[in-house]
């Protein structure tokens, strides 16, 4: 099959501004899943009427953000008015938490701009006392980015605070190479951990090396998406601090990873997207989820048939319903 990628929709305006005339939502809309009790939200996470019409009064066990980094409606951001724009959200997502929940933040460390705006992030976190941390995960890429006169890149930090008193159940991983070495000698014999170990998992710490990247050949990928969030880490944190039945969040939907995640794992999902064209991604990506099983578009995109004129090849397959 050919492959009909399409760019980064944040760097080609025109191409989105196309895909516009294919979307189901407009803004200030929602589009209400008519098998499960999803919610695709077209709204403004920082909008706290648009985020109540979404919410109906739920409450949520657990929210899943990856804002964009310094970008809002992609245009370019100060520090200042980046935290800003965060305690907005912060204040909605709060009130669309209940008593005992989890929030998980994905956010960047710019190393060429005083780490920004992890650390201010974290500084204005302090302020909402109803929130207590817990962790700073950092999720290691299989590629980065760098120059010859530093060290590569290839780290992505995830905040993790909670409310109250919230589930955690603790989850396991099959023991990945990197930790199967610390040897140490053993009745004269020079053994590894995992000879040493009695079992073949391990806990995950905070610090992930077991998580494949999103690329272009695996079959999650959702070309155009800039900041795709593999669907293992999602699961991870969705089945660490959540129940099935349980609402999940996500304010910053882009690709769609979190909703994905919580179909599979029998998680009830409102996400949202204040980009029609994200929000339409995340209503086709699903609904390819449930006829095909497929959890991307590895050699596709979400909008083949209207820019290039081909039809689903892929055969329709019979998936658990719950």
């Amino acid at each position: 099959m050919k492959n009909h990628s399409l760019p980064r929709l944040d760097e080609n305006e025109a191409i989105r501004q196309k895909l516009l005339s294919f979307c189901r939502l407009k803004p200030g809309e929602i589009w209400r899943d008519p098998k499960r009790e999803h919610k695709i939200a077209c709204v403004d996470a920082a909008d706290s009427i648009q985020v109540q019409e979404l919410m109906e009064g739920e409450l949520a066990t657990l929210a899943i953000h990856d804002p964009p980094y310094n970008l809002v409606a992609f245009e370019t951001r100060s520090v200042k008015e980046f935290i800003f724009w965060c305690k907005k959200w912060i204040t909605t997502t709060s009130a669309a938490l209940g008593d005992n929940s989890s929030l998980y933040v994905w956010l960047g460390a710019d190393q060429n701009d005083g780490f920004q705006p992890l650390p201010d992030f974290m500084i204005m976190m302090r302020e909402f006392r109803e929130f207590s941390s817990r962790s700073i995960i950092t999720m290691r890429n299989q590629r980065g980015y760098g120059t010859q006169k530093n060290w590569m890149a290839v780290r992505q930090e995830c905040l993790f605070y909670v409310k109250g008193n919230p589930i955690f159940t603790v989850q396991y991983t099959d023991i990945p190479k990197v930790l199967r070495g610390y040897y140490k000698e053993i009745n004269g014999k020079n053994t590894e951990n995992l000879e040493r170990s009695k079992s073949e998992n391990i806990r995950p710490g905070n610090v992930w090396v077991d998580v494949q990247q999103v690329f272009y050949r695996m079959d999650e990928n959702v070309n155009g998406c800039y900041a795709q969030k593999p669907l293992k880490s999602i699961e991870r944190l969705i089945l660490a601090s959540s129940r099935e039945g349980d609402l999940v969040l996500d304010f910053f939907g882009h690709s769609g990873s979190t909703l994905i995640a919580a179909e599979r794992l029998k998680r009830k999902c409102f996400i949202a997207d204040n980009d029609p064209v994200y929000c339409e991604i995340m209503i086709r990506r699903l609904e390819r989820f449930r006829r095909y099983g497929k959890t991307g578009w590895q050699n596709s995109n979400p909008f083949q048939q209207e820019l290039h004129g081909v039809e689903e090849t892929e055969q329709p397959v019979l998936l658990e319903l719950w």
